[in-house]
């Protein structure tokens, strides 16, 4: 029986020290993403600004309640606190640069701006296969502007002093739309998760549809992450290009924040990390991945409506704006669930 507990806490030391190194490896790769918004203040998108706001309310969180107080793990804690004074001073300068470079795109998204919107997940569930589709498009199923419109309705940035929480019959029927693919279902979630952190209630109000009857907003975010899940697997399974790389870290980030924690598989964490310029701090500087990049805006300019995917910007160097602020986000979301994990209080719902 002895050896029995020796074996089980002998175990427990070494789940909890390899955490302890994954949390130092999140936490490193934070601080160059950190370190690159500082030097990259004025350039970043509106997209990337998003991503370390989103970040900035993920460390906030994990300081918050970081679950204990031994030396490794208040050394990591300390590091957390001082990359939160580092992009408060860094977000701050930023935002005031896109409302300058950009005013109107700054002021249809505004409520976004800030980390207080952001609202990280405190308990967990998981996707349902059974909820994928039998068939996807293969083309976006909505523009850009389209997608703008619906979120900017739900906003009340439509206009001065507009009212928020609007949902028209275009963008309910867009926005619940099922079979649709990528950038268009990752946005599809992201419209049914601002309306939620907006405070927006009844958004499929009108609907009348007698095989929506029972679907709430939270059934709609679980069908989507499931087939977000689908993509993500498809993806590994079938090998990465420039393009799925984007959309695999943002579907981890989106449905990650949206509290499902079966997205936080090992192995995705260890290939975001791999992406990350270890120079620069950035992701998406791969020489393959800037080639597609620059070719997908060429290709934007000749076709506005192709992508449902905010204004790219390849920043100097090479990196992607987007990806570079998807990827810090997705790794505070990882952050979180460690810690969460460590905190048996708040372990996953079965």
């Amino acid at each position: 029986m002895t050896r029995f507990y020796l074996v089980a806490i002998f175990a427990l030391v070494a789940v909890t020290a390899s955490q302890e190194e994954v949390i130092d490896d999140i936490l490193n790769s934070l601080s160059k993403g950190a370190a690159f918004l500082d030097n990259e203040h004025l350039n970043i998108n509106l997209d990337g600004v998003v991503g370390f706001l989103i970040l900035q309310a993920e460390l906030k969180e994990a300081v918050r309640t970081w679950p204990h107080t031994d030396p490794v793990s208040w050394a990591q804690r300390t590091t957390a606190v001082a990359l939160v004074k580092q992009l408060d001073q860094s977000l701050a300068k930023a935002v005031s640069a896109l409302q300058q470079n950009d005013p109107k795109y700054y002021r249809e998204f505004e409520p976004l701006l800030t980390w207080r919107f952001w609202v990280v997940p405190q308990e967990w569930s998981s996707t349902d296969p059974s909820l994928t589709y039998s068939s996807t498009r293969t083309m976006e199923c909505y523009d850009e502007q389209l997608s703008d419109k619906c979120m900017t309705l739900l906003l009340g940035t439509w206009k001065n002093n507009g009212t928020p929480c609007i949902v028209t019959k275009s963008c309910r029927d867009t926005m619940t739309r099922f079979g649709c693919p990528h950038y268009s279902l990752s946005h599809q979630l992201l419209y049914f998760m601002i309306g939620t952190m907006k405070g927006c209630s009844n958004m499929l109000k009108g609907d009348m549809r007698a095989s929506r009857t029972n679907l709430t907003e939270r059934s709609y975010q679980k069908i989507f992450c499931s087939n977000m899940m689908k993509s993500n697997q498809e993806a590994i399974k079938d090998g990465f290009t420039g393009q799925t790389q984007d959309i695999f870290i943002e579907n981890i980030l989106l449905c990650g924040l949206a509290g499902f924690s079966d997205f936080y598989k090992a192995d995705w964490l260890q290939h975001i990390l791999r992406l990350q310029d270890q120079d620069m701090g950035c992701f998406g500087r791969d020489e393959r991945m800037i080639s597609q990049i620059i070719g997908d805006e060429l290709l934007e300019q000749l076709q506005p409506h192709r992508r449902v995917k905010r204004r790219e910007k390849t920043l100097r160097d090479g990196c992607s704006s987007h990806m570079t602020g998807v990827a810090v986000s997705a790794l505070g979301g990882y952050l979180n669930y460690y810690l969460t994990e460590q905190d048996i209080t708040k372990r996953p719902l079965a």
